[in-house]
């Protein structure tokens, strides 16, 4: 998992769902060369539960370094280091049909040619839709809070009915 085409994100079960490292259906998932029966997911040695592993994960996410980096992510996956030279300067270059638009299948003619780059778009993904052609402003984790939020305050006809009775 160290080549440069593992480009693997996690899924969002990661910071919500333990369950989904377990095997609770008891499925047959086929066994190891040793013999040794697929089961459930083997945790790394910092989670001793499925629980736990689900609770260090979306503290991590939701830590103070992430958000302050997450535009970074940002520019290399949605914005402007995605293509060309600041995407070559990011080493963060796939191969050209993972890009959107980088190929026009209608125009392939051939059914084999067709059938292959079919293949390897469905195989090797696809880069998500540019969203950004400038870098992305980092999210200023450490300002405080609005002291009024309308998520929070009531407002309008209700609002007289929340406030009468506190």
């Amino acid at each position: 998992m160290t080549g440069p085409g593992d480009v693997k994100e996690l899924v969002p079960e990661f910071f919500y769902l333990p369950e989904f490292l377990t095997n609770q259906g008891n499925l047959d998932l086929g066994t190891k060369q040793d013999g040794t029966r697929l089961n459930d997911v083997v945790l790394p040695p910092w989670a001793s539960t499925p629980e736990e592993f689900v609770r260090i994960n979306r503290q991590a996410l939701e830590s103070e370094h992430v958000s302050s980096n997450l535009h970074k992510w940002v520019d290399l996956i949605f914005g402007y280091k995605q293509r060309g030279e600041e995407a070559v300067k990011a080493h963060n270059v796939f191969y050209y049909l993972t890009y959107e638009g980088a190929v026009n299948l209608d125009a392939i003619t051939d059914p084999v040619e067709r059938a292959s780059v079919e293949s390897q778009i469905n195989y090797f993904g696809q880069t998500p839709t540019q969203l950004f052609t400038a870098p992305h402003p980092p999210r200023h984790a450490n300002l405080p809070r609005p002291l009024y939020s309308p998520l929070t305050e009531p407002s309008g006809p209700r609002a007289a009915l929340c406030s009468a009775s506190i």
